[in-house]
């Protein structure tokens, strides 16, 4: 793969000269946790238990990608969450998530431009839908945590399409997506910042990594390595 250079400072480039147009595109896909949003959710939840470092060593190592199955290392930080009271969830999107800088710019823009918008994450429901609304995304893919008499279990649950949305998911929910909606997968636009990002970043015609993971930003043809995510409209006129 091409070396990427610096288009501006802490933006790199690899494999195309920009500008490109941004309404050539017809599909922007995003992570959550740590590209949309400020924090990883799973995290935050486990400080409520007690665990937050024990949990969050796994986050890391899992989004680093040193953990091949991610799926199993999910399970295993969602055990962690067992008898945390569901409230709490509450108390973490209130107190603890942001919409990272630029995120609101860059989905207006994507908008604007007419392209359709997909959130797909590794993170949960109760988070997914929130942010969905708040930035008036149309479609999301994540998991849903198990509750009982108030409290999560530590486990999740199935769903229609599948147990758990990891990077496998993620890809092939792009590639639904576009096929329902007639596009290429060469006018998908995919944005994230971990290893479980990489399966649709690979099959986009855009990949962007956002203050990713040093695997992440070696594969991807737009990092931005700072400020928010509207740097993306720098490079997508």
């Amino acid at each position: 793969m091409t070396a990427a250079t610096e288009h501006a400072p802490g933006l790199f480039i690899r494999g195309f000269r920009p500008p490109l147009r941004l309404r050539d595109f017809g599909l922007a896909a995003f992570d959550m946790d740590s590209t949309l949003i400020n924090i990883e959710c799973v995290d935050e939840i486990a400080a409520a238990a007690g665990r937050k470092a024990e949990v969050a060593a796994i986050t890391e190592a899992a989004m680093r990608g040193e953990i091949a199955d991610y799926k199993a290392s999910l399970r295993a930080r969602v055990a962690l969450l067992k008898d945390v009271p569901v409230d709490y969830l509450q108390q973490v999107y209130d107190e603890r998530l942001q919409l990272n800088p630029g995120a609101a710019e860059l989905l207006a823009a994507c908008k604007a431009a007419g392209l359709a918008t997909l959130l797909v994450s590794g993170g949960f429901t109760f988070f997914t839908d929130r942010v969905r609304d708040r930035l008036g995304i149309d479609d999301t893919r994540s998991n849903v945590l198990e509750v009982a008499n108030g409290r999560l279990t530590g486990r999740l649950v199935d769903q229609p399409w599948g147990d758990i949305c990891d990077g496998e998911e993620k890809r092939r929910m792009l590639l639904a997506t576009c096929e329902r909606l007639g596009l290429p997968p060469s006018r998908a636009i995919a944005v994230g910042d971990g290893a479980n990002d990489l399966p649709m970043m690979g099959v986009a015609g855009l990949s962007v990594a956002y203050h990713a993971k040093p695997a992440v930003r070696a594969q991807a043809m737009v990092a931005i390595q700072s400020g928010g995510l509207d740097r993306l409209l720098e490079v997508l006129r």
